[in-house]
């Protein structure tokens, strides 16, 4: 057996020896976000159980297998990036003023400047609750409420662009300073008591984060929109307890959970070898692992027992060796997918369906292109680069404006590096270009990837690759060089028909009513006889329709100024109760954009609602000028996707059709929920003519016997229409 296999089996061991049972439901525990699912979501979970959600701001996502422990983690890039935990808006009794612990895991970046992980201020101008990167230390503090240090820490020295976990525990002490210390990776490095005097002995921490008008609280950018993170950041907790040592350290190690967890290859990842040591760490009631491994996702999903490796009691599994699973080794281009059920009899809950990990071993041919197969508006200028594959030693580099060309020629430039400049290319062109792999024994031929460069339409809507489009589309883009088009569009990518033609300023094509879950392909060719490199052929786009009706996505508004051309405003489509005296609604914020961009189910955009129902109802109705029949493809239940918050005033939520026929949501405090909640209704319920609904209305209160009641804000997205 070789040392390598040696140095994993141990490194397995000593991994399953490590305790992870820190308790999940700590009742002083007031937000965890593991980033666990977290992708391009606009929200991020709080898995304490308190409901502190935070909501993405510019360009923050989950990147899979990027955390310390091969799981999510949380990426914030860019300024002005950042998670907001709507501050003033945060629970009053979920804030630490008695007892305060700061942790997280960070890999930040070296900006050069500070960098804010956790910031909170307090109204009406205090520092409270705070983490950052700071003079190359590390940085925590708590303030009162008069805006002074109750600890002002700056330990360590940071290692830009490694995983490292930092704690602040901090337990008042009556009448003295209180008791705080830091922790990097686990260990004290730091413990502050009576020598620090700013703020006054036995005094509490600040009570809140902020008002309406002033304070807040953030992971990633000051409350000021100053000190912008730039990196990673993971397991990100807060309590209303000092934790001990020994709990800080199990918080590093992970926080308890009974299945497995900590994947090793990362899930997601790139495994670069025809063996693999598979190992993770184990749930905290786990007395065996059953252990499933294919190809196959569903086998792997389903429990299949061609995918059931065994009940084994080691957190390690090797695959792709002699004399073990998949002896004749994994092969190159194959993505892998596994899954560790926990398993203990003595427990009633037992077995603990794992999560479904994967990685893949590259394959022998080139891929991860840059371009990007597909990449649209390219720099003429630009060089071409990939990752090589498995093995390979050598690249031939076949390059053209034409598909053919590219996939029969043989011959090409063949070199060591991963890199080609083509040299300067032609504008609006789609260029074909193609990397065959030598590993020294074999030759293996590359795929065919494509790019258009620069001048070309651009910006096509629906976007390229969409899906859920509605069944009547309005088809736009950006002209490119051309003075003039034609457009070509089908459901079959290698036999579009013309449909239409126009010149500069008509970028726009009504294909009419489309079928339901279909795909269809598009393109625009344009001209310009001032040009002599015209004609120039359009890059091909496709979109899915959807296998629902729409009835209101909230996509297509926009904030252009009521009686110019185009103009879409929300309140306009959906009309408030602004020349209402028995309507308490608004629709839209009160200043651009009027549309909602962060808080949003699907898609880019949702409605908020503002709601005050001291006059009695508050609701907004929307005149239905297409999709109106309410029978096609024999539909059969309407669905509204709706978030509140807990700060609202608990009000009815309703939904009315043509008017009249009115349905109230089953749970009297709907409006208090702040997670998306999908709202299904059967349309029998409504008793109306379902083959003719005009106009559907959203409100809150009771809609048949207006009382006065309270206000908040709702927000509504992805209303519509399911067949059976």
């Amino acid at each position: 057996m070789s040392k390598k296999l040696i140095s994993l089996f141990a490194f397995v061991f000593v991994l399953s020896l490590a305790s992870n049972t820190f308790p999940a439901d700590d009742p002083d525990l007031v937000i965890y976000y593991d980033f666990g699912g977290f992708g391009n979501n606009s929200v991020v979970l709080d898995k304490s159980g308190k409901g502190n959600d935070a909501t993405v701001v510019g360009d923050v996502s989950g990147l899979p297998g990027a955390g310390p422990n091969g799981s999510e983690a949380c990426q914030i890039t860019g300024n002005g990036s950042y998670l907001d935990l709507d501050g003033p808006n945060f629970p009053l009794e979920y804030i630490p003023t008695e007892a305060f612990t700061l942790a997280y895991w960070m890999k930040p970046e070296n900006t050069g400047g500070t960098q804010t992980i956790f910031s909170a201020l307090a109204d009406p101008h205090s520092w409270c609750h705070g983490g950052y990167v700071r003079d190359g230390k590390y940085h925590a503090h708590l303030g009162d409420a008069d805006n002074k240090y109750i600890i002002n820490a700056y330990e360590g020295t940071v290692e830009y662009g490694q995983w490292h976990h930092m704690a602040l525990t901090w337990e008042l002490v009556p009448g003295e300073y209180g008791g705080g210390a830091m922790y990097v990776d686990g260990e004290l490095i730091a413990e502050y008591g009576n020598t620090f005097v700013e703020a006054t002995p036995g005094v509490l921490a600040a009570d809140n984060w902020g008002s309406v008008n002033h304070g807040g609280a953030r992971l990633g950018m000051d409350v000021d929109d100053s000190w912008q993170y730039n990196g990673l950041v993971d397991d990100f907790f807060v309590f209303k307890r000092a934790l001990t040592p020994a709990e800080v350290k199990k918080l590093m190690l992970g926080l308890g959970t009974p299945v497995a967890f900590g994947p090793t290859p990362a899930d997601g990842s790139i495994h670069e070898d025809t063996w693999a040591n598979l190992n993770w760490r184990p749930g905290d009631f786990a007395a065996s692992h059953d252990v499933y491994f294919s190809d196959s996702f569903q086998d792997v999903n389903n429990g299949n027992q061609s995918a059931f490796q065994g009940n084994q009691t080691e957190a390690f599994l090797v695959v792709g060796f002699p004399g073990f699973a998949y002896p004749d080794g994994l092969v190159p281009g194959t993505t892998y997918y596994w899954r560790i059920d926990e398993v203990n009899e003595a427990e009633p809950n037992s077995p603990w369906t794992g999560d479904i990990w994967s990685f893949m071993v590259p394959p022998r041919t080139a891929y991860i292109p840059e371009p990007a197969d597909g990449a649209e508006s390219v720099d003429p200028d630009a060089y071409l680069s990939w990752t090589p594959g498995f093995g390979a030693k050598l690249h031939t580099i076949y390059f053209g404006d034409n598909f053919n060309d590219v996939n029969n020629a043989t011959g090409g430039q063949t070199q060591g590096i991963t890199t080609y400049t083509p040299g300067t290319l032609k504008m609006a062109r789609t260029y074909y270009w193609r990397v065959d792999e030598f590993d020294s024994v074999e030759t293996y031929k590359g795929d065919i990837w494509r790019f258009t460069t620069e001048g070309a339409v651009s910006d096509p809507s629906p976007a390229k690759g969409a899906v859920d489009v509605t069944q009547t589309p309005v088809l736009t883009w950006t002209a490119g060089l051309g003075a003039s088009h034609e457009v070509y569009f089908g459901t079959d990518a290698g036999e579009l028909d013309q449909k239409g033609s126009g010149n500069l300023g008509d970028e726009r094509y009504d294909p009419g009513q489309l079928e339901w879950n279909t795909t269809y392909y598009w393109r625009i060719d344009e001209a310009n006889n001032s040009n002599t490199d015209s004609p120039w052929t359009g890059p091909l786009w496709r979109f899915t329709t959807a296998n629902f009706l729409i009835i209101d996505d909230f996509e297509s508004y926009n904030d252009i100024n009521e009686g110019e051309p185009d103009s879409n405003r929300i309140y306009n489509a959906w009309v408030d109760g602004y020349d209402d005296p028995t309507n308490g609604s608004t629709v839209g914020h009160l200043d651009p954009p009027f549309y909602e961009e962060t808080i949003v189910h699907g898609g880019d955009k949702s409605m908020p609602i503002i709601y005050d129902n001291t006059l009695g109802k508050s609701e907004a109705t929307s005149v239905l000028t297409d999709n109106r029949d309410w029978t096609v493809n024999g539909v059969n239940r309407l669905t509204i996707w709706f978030r509140g918050s807990s700060s609202n005033d608990a009000e009815p939520i309703y939904v009315a059709l043509n008017d009249s026929a009115v349905v109230t949501n089953d749970n009297p405090n709907a409006a208090l929920i702040n997670d998306w909640t999908e709202w299904s209704i059967d349309l029998q319920a409504f008793g109306v003519d379902l083959a003719n609904v005009n106009s559907i209305t959203l409100g809150l209160g009771n809609r048949t016997n207006p009382t006065a009641g309270g206000t908040g804000m709702i927000y509504f997205d992805d209303i519509r229409l399911y067949a059976p």
